[in-house]
């Protein structure tokens, strides 16, 4: 494909998003309905379009229209290259510029728009990154980096790096954690290497990694993770020695568990109905998602104030109902991909205010500007 039918076929998937497809259904759909597209070509096409969501308001400003051709119009002036040379209606590239697309922004952008931040989630922005909020901003529009944990159960994080140099893939060691290695180098041929198929790596976010080794945790304690999910955080506490038990309240979310277990070479209980007390109940509950824009954008746009307001009471609910698996003496992580008080500092506080037998131990919040998604932590130890 050239540049100019790529930019095309990112119009399209794009005003799919825009009409209420999934982002990744779109770009799956594109692809299946697509062979001629080479790897190649569809690497850049998702890159366009993640570019686009990750800017939406800013590049809609830049293009004059909140559709996929005013958005990849508005990601080509971003970036200092003239559209007009590729739109050109000719071998599948976008139509020609019409008078419209070459009319400049009637309005100077406001600090919102330049950001990509939506209006009705500024002020609790600000308020919870305080002087960070523009560079925490910024810092959401640009691609996240790709980071691999090393599975120290089986392997070190140099020997792991230097599987991966095998395969073209180069890694430099992240210091938000022990285990964590940033891909410098064809992120892409990741999930084909030898030390990913053979679970001596697995992709996980550097932030994410540092909460989980910041749970204080004894080998062969009992741990239940309440909200599994995918199970990213299970393996990591398995590689640390944990007797770990995952549950979701949606047990389909754990599906590719068992598989990620037995490559990692982990032993993973899951259950829908946890028995008994644990040692340790980690919480990585439902939230905006907010720590995490720049690799699923679609959620900065979707989300709003009543969605905001209910995840705050599922929050509230998960904590309590977590809370009764705990034995005396046990210690409850609570955690979010959260950017915002409301969902962190805030929330623990009003749990403790009704559970004094609780009190807190240790309290972490990671942000993009340290190198992974933003992250929030809060220990806290039952006093038996």
């Amino acid at each position: 494909m050239t540049p100019a039918a790529r930019l095309q076929a990112a119009i399209d998937i794009l005003d799919r998003i825009l009409s209420g497809t999934p982002a990744e259904q779109a770009l799956t759909g594109w692809a299946r309905n697509s062979r001629f597209a080479g790897a190649k070509d569809r690497a850049a096409i998702r890159d366009h379009v993640f570019d686009c969501l990750r800017c939406k308001r800013s590049f809609a400003h830049l293009g004059g229209a909140e559709s996929g051709r005013g958005l990849v119009l508005g990601l080509l002036r971003a970036q200092g290259i003239d559209p007009e040379p590729l739109f050109t209606g000719q071998a599948y590239a976008p139509a020609a510029l019409t008078a419209e697309d070459m009319r400049q922004p009637a309005n100077a952008m406001s600090d919102t728009i330049a950001l990509d931040c939506p209006d009705w989630i500024a002020d609790d922005l600000r308020r919870s990154l305080g002087l960070n909020f523009p560079a925490v901003l910024q810092a959401l529009q640009e691609r996240a980096p790709v980071y691999l944990r090393a599975n120290l159960a089986r392997t070190t994080r140099a020997q792991a790096a230097r599987l991966l140099e095998h395969d073209g893939i180069i890694t430099k060691p992240h210091p938000l954690a022990g285990t964590a290695l940033e891909v410098v180098e064809n992120a892409r041929r990741v999930r084909q290497s030898d030390a990913f198929t053979t679970g001596l790596v697995e992709l996980q976010d550097a932030a994410s990694q540092a909460v989980v080794n910041a749970v204080p945790l004894t080998d062969g304690a009992r741990v239940l993770d309440y909200c599994a999910g995918g199970g990213g955080k299970s393996l990591a506490l398995a590689a640390r020695g944990a007797h770990v038990t995952a549950h979701d309240a949606n047990p389909a979310r754990m599906k590719d568990i068992p598989q990620r277990a037995q490559r990692a070479g982990a032993r993973i209980d899951m259950t829908q109905t946890p028995e008994g007390l644990f040692d340790i109940v980690v919480t990585d509950v439902p939230c905006s998602g907010s720590g995490s824009w720049r690799r699923a954008p679609a959620g900065k746009w979707s989300l709003d104030r009543a969605a905001l307001e209910s995840l705050l009471q599922v929050q509230g609910e998960i904590l309590k109902q977590a809370a009764g698996h705990l034995k005396p003496g046990g210690v409850l992580c609570y955690m979010t991909c959260s950017l915002l008080d409301v969902e962190n500092a805030d929330q623990v506080t009003r749990f403790l205010a009704h559970a004094p037998q609780f009190s807190p131990v240790a309290q972490k919040q990671f942000t993009p500007l340290d190198g992974g998604d933003g992250f929030f932590l809060a220990v806290l130890q039952h006093s038996g």
